[in-house]
């Protein structure tokens, strides 16, 4: 029989907590979320961890089932622990600056995007959050450029209660959803961050 973990109605990132503290316990976790980006989130920690997982959509939520592939043990973690981000730039708007020409700030946001591509010293993460999470999404102009930088190895995140609270999680088409555990986590891991 597996823990039952009701994660509905929880704002982020308690439905990843919850569930990673039942499976430090267990080896079998059910998870039940009621949006898609906990159920992302949840499936994330889960491959982290090393489970096998399937997903069940019902009227009452979506459950996520998981069991542990390797058994586990207390104070060791599934991967290693995390190393240093050596630079994160955190975008959290469409435009860069707050002038009253916003053509002009979305101007910049693509041209600053698209330098990036140039440069020689990028960012290992770039975080997208609350309006910064539209550049992720189709129509977004600056999809090309995000899409090399993430083929270059630039790790592309985009929070998932923004993208929920926007309507835009089915419409992400770059890099990958996450939550605010993770996003907390490398910001915190940090050795240089920008904030756009």
């Amino acid at each position: 029989m597996p823990v039952v973990v009701d994660a509905r109605n929880r704002p982020c990132p308690e439905p990843v907590i919850l569930t990673r503290q039942a499976l430090e316990g267990a080896a079998d976790v059910l998870t039940i979320v009621d949006n898609e980006a906990a159920k992302r989130n949840v499936l994330q920690l889960a491959k982290k961890e090393g489970c096998e997982t399937s997903v069940e959509v019902r009227d009452d939520g979506t459950y996520v089932s998981m069991t542990r592939t390797r058994p586990w043990t207390p104070g060791v973690v599934a991967e290693e622990a995390p190393a240093p981000v050596a630079g994160v730039l955190l975008v959290t708007s469409r435009t860069i600056g707050k002038g009253r020409n916003e053509q002009l700030g979305a101007l910049l946001m693509q041209m600053f995007l698209h330098a990036l591509n140039g440069q020689t010293a990028r960012p290992e993460t770039i975080i997208f959050m609350n309006e910064g999470v539209w550049l992720v999404t189709d129509g977004s102009p600056v999809l090309e450029d995000l899409r090399r930088l993430e083929a270059d190895g630039v790790e592309i995140l985009a929070c998932g209660t923004c993208l929920t609270h926007l309507q835009l999680i089915d419409r992400v088409v770059v890099g990958q959803v996450t939550n605010m555990q993770t996003i907390a986590d490398t910001l915190l891991r940090a050795e240089r961050t920008l904030t756009l």
